[in-house]
């Protein structure tokens, strides 16, 4: 199948928004597994505002751009096109996808306070600095996928900081496997880690890969972790 110009704006009676233009420059021009410049881009779309912002758009539709926090070879302002993904110039392929309706005040501050007011990936709080001493970290709330023990793919919301939420890093929660490991634990593992969940904090112990999973888990994973550990029946 031929594929339309990235210089044109539509094919037949099919628009070609941006988003599209810069999915086929990408192929066309830059080539998969090759590096490009955030300058090189807009030279390409001079007419186009915030044409940078409309690629970083195609990760949610499968294609991978790294940038410098993903692949240590490039520079600040360089990308790679790593690999394609949906075909977004073809009618109906560039349709917003479900997850992304816009998240209310209300679910945003309800999310926050579930999660303690801190990043669930690195655990940063809001206002804390970085390590480098820099940056003070500043809090979201975001949409992370989750594969349910029956298989089943869904989008819970979870409180992330802006450092841990930028790039393209898959943190894709697969609740199958985080229950086997807690099903795989000795009596006394199964007792620490439950009053880890319990309390939402950890001490320094041989199972810190477990509970660092638990950490990065939205408010309904670690419930259903919770109801794993039967913390219920453990209180009586």
């Amino acid at each position: 199948m031929t594929l339309p110009s990235w210089q044109d704006t539509s094919v037949g009676n099919h628009k070609l928004g941006s988003m599209a233009r810069a999915a086929l420059w990408l192929i066309q021009v830059v080539g998969e597994g090759e590096r490009f410049t955030v300058a090189k881009l807009r030279e390409a779309f001079p007419d186009v505002a915030q044409i940078d912002r409309r690629m970083r758009g195609l990760r949610d539709y499968g294609w991978e751009i790294s940038t410098a926090r993903e692949d240590p070879e490039l520079l600040p302002q360089e990308r790679r096109f790593v690999t394609r993904g949906k075909d977004v110039w073809v009618p109906g392929q560039a349709k917003s996808p479900s997850h992304k309706a816009s998240i209310t005040n209300a679910q945003r501050a309800k999310v926050l306070q579930a999660d303690g007011y801190v990043c669930r990936t690195c655990g940063i709080g809001a206002g804390e600095a970085y390590d480098d001493g820099v940056t003070l970290a500043v809090l979201n709330v975001a949409r992370r996928q989750v594969t349910l023990v029956d298989g089943s793919t869904t989008h819970q919301l979870v409180t992330e900081c802006q450092r841990c939420g930028r790039g393209n890093v898959d943190r894709t929660v697969h609740l199958a496997e985080v229950l086997s490991r807690i099903e795989s634990l000795a009596p006394l593992e199964r007792s620490v880690l439950s009053g880890w969940v319990k309390n939402d904090q950890r001490t320094y112990s041989s199972l810190e890969v477990l509970w660092g999973m638990y950490r990065t888990l939205p408010e309904d994973s670690r419930e259903v972790v919770a109801d794993a550990l039967d913390l219920d029946s453990a209180d009586d």
